[in-house]
């Protein structure tokens, strides 16, 4: 029987969500947590994506197979009781073989949170603390040239081995609240650092380092070197996934 899981994590103390020798992960716990159900047996957790160290996620999703039919119910508190107090499962649903919590994605969304006020220690890794002022109207204007089907190779990084780094962004946007700047995208898919590497540009947009043209100029070069410095992990979130 195959169940996917919606689930949320504080990504402070992981080392990403994918499984690596030795070191603390989401998978990790996950795994240890749907094994223990499914009579002690190892079993394999796969996820819509991965996400690097220090981020979070506000709805992740990922399935699994048990030999066991247990009651929805029951999943969800067996699970929630054996991992972790920085993970939480949401909601347990029983679906069909055919369903991946990585294949069958048709869109995802990130947002990023910058502080742009005083510095808040009790926020230090949940919200990039640039404390300075930004020019958001110009950044509102730049994000949108991010927006539609391009190659994104001068944001990915050069760890991401993947060939094809065309992607379409569907939806973008940033707003402002209390000081705390939300900027969001919604795509088909994302690379590695990805989206920290287009909130880096938008940043240099903001602070007068970069001009809103540099954004499509970038992305025509196509060539990491060419773009600037990546935003930091703890103000990013993985919002929402679609199926």
């Amino acid at each position: 029987m195959r169940y996917r899981i919606d689930f949320s994590y504080d990504g402070t103390n992981f080392n990403g969500y994918q499984l690596q020798p030795n070191l603390r992960t989401v998978q990790n716990e996950l795994e240890k947590a749907v094994s223990y159900l499914n009579r002690q047996s190892a079993t394999s957790v796969s996820s819509s994506g991965r996400t690097d160290k220090g981020v979070h996620a506000l709805n992740q999703v990922a399935h699994f197979d048990l030999a066991v039919e247990i009651p929805i119910d029951k999943i969800k508190r067996g699970l929630n009781s054996n991992l972790p107090e920085d993970i939480h499962v949401i909601k347990v649903t029983k679906v069909s073989n055919h369903f991946h919590a990585r294949f069958s994605v048709k869109k995802k969304e990130y947002i990023y949170k910058i502080n742009i006020g005083e510095y808040n220690p009790l926020m230090r890794n949940y919200v990039y603390q640039y404390n300075r002022k930004l020019d958001i109207e110009k950044m509102k204007e730049a994000i949108k040239y991010f927006e539609g089907t391009h190659d994104f190779t001068s944001f990915v990084s050069s760890e991401d081995e993947r060939e094809n780094k065309v992607r379409t962004i569907l939806k973008t946007n940033i707003q402002e609240r209390n000081q705390i700047i939300e900027i969001s995208f919604q795509a088909d898919g994302f690379m590695k650092y990805q989206v920290r590497n287009m909130v880096g540009l938008l940043l240099s947009v903001g602070n007068g380092k970069k001009e809103i043209s540099d954004i499509e100029k970038i992305l025509k070069q196509k060539d990491r070197t060419k773009s600037v410095k990546t935003a930091p992990a703890e103000g990013l979130y993985l919002k929402k996934v679609w199926y």
